[in-house]
């Protein structure tokens, strides 16, 4: 198919379909124009970050992984229909699938692997990308990473497969494999025309026919106001007794020491004490989902070397890149330490 151009009604050029010569040129086309992922076809105000190229796995590297302001997860594949490995396309995608579900055993580790490369890219954190592209507070950050790290955990995705060219066989797959699964494989034909300096691309989705609605799958997320007496009703039906007595404890004594407790956005119920004598932005946040998270990035460089130093010596360890991220510890960890870290808290309040 050929398009026309013309300047002001006149002067019309007549444009050849052209095409991508290497994956290579389309892979660092995406990263640099997520937007030409037609994704918005699925929910009108879905906005596409990429994280990451050439995500490591043990399945090879993922062309991209992206993020959307829901938390959910988008595994990238590109494939040019010269390829004569583009059947596999597929196969391929859902392999690197299960790998990256492997991450959710290390949640820290996969986000240390997104901040090498958002650092590299974008000279930022992977959080504070976040928070910029989308235009975030920090709570809602927080938000976004409980989401991914739910779809990590229970290995949803959305797989994306990018090519020049789409045959019958590949969509009727994806319609099949859209229709008998929880995840959603979606396809994009990228048109190409090039003229003088200029590059036009007329995308096309496919996989949508299967209304597996992304808005679904992101409820969760939804920018739900928890409030105290919410929070305190999610911890009681997620928790056991002895959990619940312990996030009491914990909650009681930052109601009584700290001066503000705001409340996340997310999927569970999250307070974030303020302790302003200390820090400007909190030492922990605990959660319903029951991860106590040591909020080391957010505070100055000998504040965070004293928190940790205070915190291993009632029993908990950190990795060498502990600045670097916002490590997290579940209940079995850190209830039987619920007394001595808030003596922690306490010996740095004085």
């Amino acid at each position: 198919m050929a398009i026309i151009i013309s300047s002001n009604g006149g002067k019309a050029v007549k444009i050849e379909k052209s095409s991508f010569e290497k994956e290579d040129y389309l892979q660092q086309y995406i990263y640099e124009n997520p937007e030409s992922i037609p994704l918005y076809e699925i929910k009108e105000d879905i906005r596409l970050l990429i994280l990451a190229r050439e995500f490591p796995t043990n399945s090879g590297p993922i062309d991209a992984i992206g993020i959307d302001k829901y938390g959910e997860l988008y595994i990238v594949e590109t494939k040019l229909y010269a390829n004569a490995d583009k059947r596999r396309v597929i196969a391929q995608s859902l392999d690197y699938g299960a790998a990256l579900w492997k991450h959710s055993n290390d949640f820290n580790e996969f986000l240390k692997i997104l901040d090498q490369h958002t650092q590299k890219v974008f000279k930022l954190r992977t959080t504070e990308k976040i928070s910029e592209f989308f235009e975030l507070e920090t709570e809602d950050v927080d938000a976004i990473f409980e989401k991914v790290r739910d779809n990590l955990n229970n290995g949803v995705f959305h797989f994306v497969v990018l090519m020049d060219k789409l045959d019958d066989r590949l969509k009727d797959l994806i319609l099949y494999v859209n229709q008998n699964s929880q995840f959603d494989v979606y396809a994009v034909e990228f048109e190409y025309y090039k003229h003088d300096t200029y590059e036009i691309i007329i995308p096309k989705l496919f996989g949508t026919e299967v209304k597996k609605d992304i808005a679904v799958s992101t409820s969760g997320i939804t920018r739900r106001k928890w409030t105290e007496e919410l929070m305190l009703q999610d911890a009681k039906q997620r928790l056991s007794p002895d959990e619940f007595k312990g996030f009491e404890q914990i909650y009681a004594f930052s109601k009584q020491h700290a001066s503000e407790i705001r409340f996340g956005t997310g999927a569970y119920g999250t307070f974030i004490p303020i302790f302003g004598t200390i820090c400007e932005r909190s030492l922990f946040t605990l959660s319903t989902d029951k991860r106590l998270i040591f909020n080391f990035e957010w505070m100055e460089k000998r504040l965070a070397e004293l928190f940790k130093e205070k915190l291993e010596t009632i029993g908990f360890s950190f990795l060498e890149n502990y600045k670097e991220s916002k490590p997290s510890v579940l209940p079995e960890e850190w209830l039987p330490k619920t007394s001595p870290f808030l003596h922690v808290i306490e010996e740095l309040l004085s």
